[in-house]
């Protein structure tokens, strides 16, 4: 058969090149032109269309967690929860529902080494019959800022610097200075948990206070934890130089590779509860985000599991186009009145809207596994078939109708309009107790990371003074801080 012979429509074999408007191209190999030699045609479509799909190949980069892997699987109920939350998908063990996770660097750009000292991202939809649950973490249990007006300055900080595109410390410092609550995640940053061996070998954290309602309409507060079965394993930093010179996708490859071998990585999810009638009775706000839950005040209680069992079929459409944010709740599960939270709550699903339509959630790696009914449509990338004739609601000639009432957060608020911070901030306990619980050799390595990364000649010596000081009030060793100023 000539393979450049057309094939009529009604014998059509799809193995034949077609448009992206499937008109059938005989020839992908040569550009129409005047003679052998040219000039090109400009009414050569398919050359145009390509060169033009080229140019648009890639969507606008996430301002953050650029750098990514994603991976399919499931969650099953193991324990039961049904005293705290009317989630669907947690309602009995032994219940599984799919899900997509993805795990990321926070700050560099998508082609960046997985080596570099970083928070990682942790995020996992889960497509319940309820609609998606997204659960948007990191590795860390506590983040850097408190309130989200300081988010945009945070992220300007980390990134390169505008006028030379390399990130410098001094600037991450600069700015740090003035937020002591950042001290407690930067004991997880210098940490040697500071670069994870992999992705399978970290834990993820929900990080902020959520709520949990039960069916009788009992609200609790809620910490997620996902505890990696595989183990936490960090590198070192001579051994992250070693092998993030040898492969700078060490981690997308090993996550790759062992589902592809059949070794199902899997994590175990625990949550802490607290009565919000009880949040004033500690020594520090519980919705800070700034804070963890000490574990043994509030001891971790098992759900369930998460185990990975698929790779993406394609990584542009089921990793790059996947897009998660933290409003994206279910029955059974509501946000906090923290600040950062509800900042969030705004700005990821802004960020997904700009990166890749107003209709984001049509995309299948988005889109609930369940029917839904909205007259959210119309717009860039709207490519459902909608031949409805009424767009809004109510009316007579459309029959949807509100869902069955189910229990909600019903708290009465009141508090005056103000800008402030919040009362009990107790910035230095916690990472106090965190550095005191290295032992000597863990914490001789923290102290040379943290005093090598002060030791840029740029960072004034007001910045080094404060941190200094912040060491005295955490209690850290007064001789390894005077050794930091002295550099």
């Amino acid at each position: 058969m000539d393979p450049y012979k057309y094939i009529p429509s009604d014998d059509y074999d799809s193995k034949f090149l077609t448009t992206n408007a499937g008109e059938p191209v005989y020839s992908d190999d040569s550009s129409l032109t005047v003679g052998t030699r040219g000039p090109i045609l400009l009414e050569d479509y398919q050359f145009i269309e390509k060169l033009a799909h080229l140019s648009r190949e890639r969507i606008p980069e996430r301002v953050l967690h650029a750098r990514g892997v994603s991976a399919k699987g499931f969650f099953e109920v193991t324990h039961d929860v049904t005293d705290v939350t009317m989630a669907d998908f947690l309602r009995a063990p032994g219940v599984q529902t799919p899900l997509m996770a993805r795990f990321s660097v926070v700050v560099h750009e998508r082609g960046s080494p997985e080596t570099l000292r970083e928070p990682r991202g942790f995020a996992v939809k889960i497509y319940t019959r309820e609609g998606n649950y997204d659960l948007v973490g990191i590795n860390s249990p506590v983040f850097v800022i408190r309130d989200p007006m300081k988010f945009p300055d945070i992220v300007h900080a980390f990134k390169p610097n505008p006028k030379n595109n390399i990130q410098e410390m001094w600037r991450v410092f600069d700015f740090l200075s003035h937020h002591p609550e950042s001290l407690h995640a930067l004991t997880y940053f210098f940490d040697d948990a500071g670069i994870p061996l992999n992705y399978r070998h970290m834990n993820g954290f929900g990080v902020h206070a959520f709520t949990l309602i039960n069916k009788d309409g009992k609200v609790v507060y809620v910490k997620f934890h996902w505890i990696s079965s595989q183990g936490v394993k960090s590198l070192m930093d001579d051994e992250a130089v070693k092998v993030g010179g040898a492969n700078h996708s060490h981690a997308t490859q090993d996550l790759y590779d062992s589902i592809e071998a059949g070794d199902f990585p899997e994590w175990k999810l625990y949550i802490q509860t607290m009565d919000p009638d009880d949040e004033d009775k500690y020594d520090f706000d519980p919705l800070d985000v700034t804070k963890i839950w000490p574990e043994d005040k509030f001891p971790l209680r098992p759900v369930g599991r998460m185990v990975l069992n698929k790779n993406v079929d394609n990584f542009f459409s089921e990793a790059e186009m996947l897009a998660f944010d933290p409003a994206h709740v279910v029955p059974g599960i509501y946000y906090s009145d923290d600040k950062l939270l509800q900042g969030r709550l705004f700005a990821y699903g802004d960020a997904q809207r700009y990166r890749l339509g107003a209709n984001y959630l049509l995309l299948p790696v988005n889109a609930p596994k369940i029917k839904y009914h909205n007259n959210n449509y119309d717009g860039f990338m709207n490519f459902t078939k909608r031949e409805e004739q009424v767009n809004y609601y109510p009316s007579w000639y459309d029959n949807v109708h509100p869902a069955k009432k189910y229990p909600t957060i019903s708290a009465c608020l009141s508090g005056r309009r103000e800008r402030r911070e919040i009362s009990k901030q107790n910035n230095f306990k916690q990472p106090g107790e965190r550095f005191r619980s290295f032992d000597p050799a863990r914490q001789e390595r923290f102290v040379q990371r943290f005093g090598q990364a002060l030791s840029d000649p740029r960072t004034k010596d007001d910045i080094r003074k404060t941190f200094v000081s912040y060491c005295f009030e955490v209690e850290m060793l007064i001789t390894q801080c005077i050794n930091i100023q002295k550099r």
